[in-house]
């Protein structure tokens, strides 16, 4: 971006987001990020607390931030929870809890989004999604769903908003060093290792910079793409 920008990453206190509004603010962007229970990561990013399975939080987070920073010009839409289980003991609250923080969620974020830049006639509209998204992945039935879902959101908003040069894509990430790979066993990271062609996992900061390039203006003419940044593990997908 050639000049300075209001910029919203959701989940922005850890892990992929957090990465990002750094990016962000190291270029002169303001940033704020949303999170359930924020903390204050850098005193360059104004952090809001806001739960995004609520429209009327959804609202007042973005009446906060406009006041602090305007009108959203940039949203990131990080946020999102697991609930993995097979699918035979999967309960309707563990599927339903993970679509409506990671889908319906992201819609809510970006539908509010929206309004001002339509107005503005500029914004980017930007959706993190999964690799399992495409490939699928047992025991996260509801997950997988919920990211694959994002590229129907996020190619709908990409032909709707299009002509008022808003721009909506999807970020496809593989393994990524965050807390929630960590959570996992080392046997678990080993074999999700072990199926990336480049033979280890990303940093937080490599999907970032892929983000930052999407909200760019050398990004512009790049809508309704899903852009994967897995080292190789979803090839042909």
């Amino acid at each position: 971006m050639t000049e300075p920008r209001t910029v919203l990453v959701t989940g922005g206190n850890r892990g992929i987001g957090l990465a990002s509004a750094k990016l962000f603010a190291d270029a002169g962007h303001r940033v704020a990020i949303t999170s359930r229970n924020p903390d204050t990561v850098d005193d360059r990013i104004f952090a809001v607390a806001c739960d995004q399975t609520d429209s009327d939080a959804v609202d007042g987070a973005f009446e906060v931030i406009e006041a602090e920073l305007g009108a959203v010009e940039v949203l990131v839409a990080n946020a999102g929870i697991t609930r993995d289980q097979l699918l035979l003991r999967m309960s309707d609250d563990d599927f339903s809890e993970v679509v409506d923080t990671n889908l319906t969620g992201a819609y809510r974020m970006a539908r509010r989004a929206a309004r001002p830049m339509l107005r503005a006639r500029w914004g980017r509209l930007i959706f993190i999604s999964s690799v399992v998204g495409l490939l699928g992945a047992a025991g996260q039935v509801n997950y997988a769903a919920s990211k694959a879902g994002l590229i129907g959101l996020a190619r709908s908003m990409a032909r709707e908003l299009g002509s008022r040069n808003i721009t909506a894509n999807v970020v496809a990430p593989g393994p990524v060093a965050t807390d929630m790979l960590a959570s996992l066993s080392e046997e678990q990271r080993t074999a999700i290792t072990n199926q990336v062609p480049l033979g280890r996992v990303a940093q937080p900061e490599e999907i970032a910079e892929m983000i930052r390039f999407l909200a760019s203006e050398s990004g512009a003419y790049i809508t309704g793409a899903v852009i994967p940044v897995d080292g190789g593990l979803g090839m042909g997908h």
